[in-house]
């Protein structure tokens, strides 16, 4: 059966009256939606509608709060901590980011970790903030524990994504947003909805052993980091994983490690947690801070093209550069509609049942 197609109007319309029926403030909402959808639009289904569900049930578990008191604990002139009040990640991760970028320009440089959160959508979105101001975003956040670290068989990080957004003068903007780990969770659920296998070198068994089962989690297996094994340099994507617990967590005084809240409401809550929710770390810097910023962009461009005009390898047509497959598909959908797979249309119809809203709505 082939996938539904939605409008993205329509989609938005929907969604926002789910976070409108959560309690949500009509802003609040508003910006939710754009967040979560903006994974959607750039091809990133794990993260997009598809979670809406789960959002609901953290909601309904009382993990989310609908309307989070959003505040500075502590600022330096160029760095903040901001406690998110276990409020949507999709409202708390912009509110720190424009607090980064208000302090970048003041002083060149804005530098904000964040506490008492909840999954806050694709790392991509919140990076390319900045871009509106021509400065580079930086945005990363910790996640509940699923990788095992190199020579573990237990599960101690999340994927943790980096993402960093860097403006251009004619060329589009260098986007980098990707997960620490060989893939991301919401790949294997994409191929569990298929039923399909994974590659080798995801996931792996709980003994430790290589698989290809896309539902090895379910086994108490776990994913790998970035490289897969240690000959393939996983130790990297461990310590890449590391990097982004502790800046997103340990600075801020969230949970970090075997302790962050897992997304999932009915997986039990770890005991002895060390801090307050999820965690965030976010970055901005004007580019002017270390060069003018139209030459900085005009340098920008000048690499782009270069790398651009890479000789590419047999069968492969074009050398991309980071940012290029996900801006083609948010062109693509925002001609032809979004494309949702039958799993997640049912996800949503349950949600529009549970949330007294018109399911008919999206099509009409």
């Amino acid at each position: 059966m082939s996938d539904t197609i939605y409008i993205y109007d329509k989609l938005f319309d929907f969604t926002r009256s789910v976070f409108t029926k959560m309690g949500c403030s009509a802003a609040d909402a508003k910006l939710a939606t754009e967040v979560l959808l903006s994974a959607d639009m750039r091809g990133i289904d794990s993260h997009g509608v598809a979670r809406l569900s789960g959002y609901v049930r953290l909601w309904e578990a009382k993990r989310i709060n609908a309307q989070p008191n959003i505040r500075i604990v502590h600022e330096t002139p160029s760095t903040a901590v901001v406690d998110g009040d276990a409020g949507l990640g999709l409202v708390v991760a912009p509110y720190a980011m424009n607090i980064a970028m208000e302090k970048a320009e003041k002083v060149g440089t804005g530098w904000v970790s964040v506490r008492n959160s909840n999954h806050f959508g694709i790392a991509g979105y919140h990076a390319m903030m900045a871009l509106r101001q021509d400065m580079i975003g930086i945005s990363m956040t910790n996640a509940s524990a699923l990788v095992a670290p190199t020579f573990s068989v237990e599960r101690m990080l999340g994927t943790n994504p980096i993402a960093v957004a860097i403006p251009a003068d004619k060329q589009p903007p260098f986007v980098a947003d990707f997960a620490t780990t060989t893939a991301a969770n919401g790949k294997l659920e994409i191929l569990q909805r298929k039923n399909a296998a994974a590659p080798l070198g995801w996931v792996q068994t709980h003994d430790g052993d290589a698989s290809t089962n896309a539902s090895e989690l379910k086994n108490n297996g776990a994913l790998l980091p970035l490289g897969s094994d240690r000959d393939h340099g996983s130790h990297k994507g461990y310590a890449l994983g590391s990097i982004v617990d502790i800046f997103s967590a340990v600075l801020s005084g969230a949970s970090y490690g075997p302790w962050a809240p897992p997304f999932p409401a009915y997986v039990p809550m770890p005991s002895n947690m060390p801090g307050e929710g999820l965690g965030h770390f976010f970055g901005a810097m004007r580019t002017d801070a270390f060069r003018p910023k139209q030459e900085f962009k005009e340098h920008m461009d000048n690499w782009i093209t270069r790398f651009r005009q890479a000789t590419p390898v047999p069968d492969q047509q074009e050398v991309l550069i980071p940012g290029d497959p996900e801006r083609r598909m948010e062109e693509e959908r925002a001609k032809n509609g979004i494309p949702v797979v039958n799993s997640v249309v049912a996800d949503i119809k349950a949600v529009a049942d549970k949330m007294g809203i018109d399911y008919a709505s999206l099509h009409s």
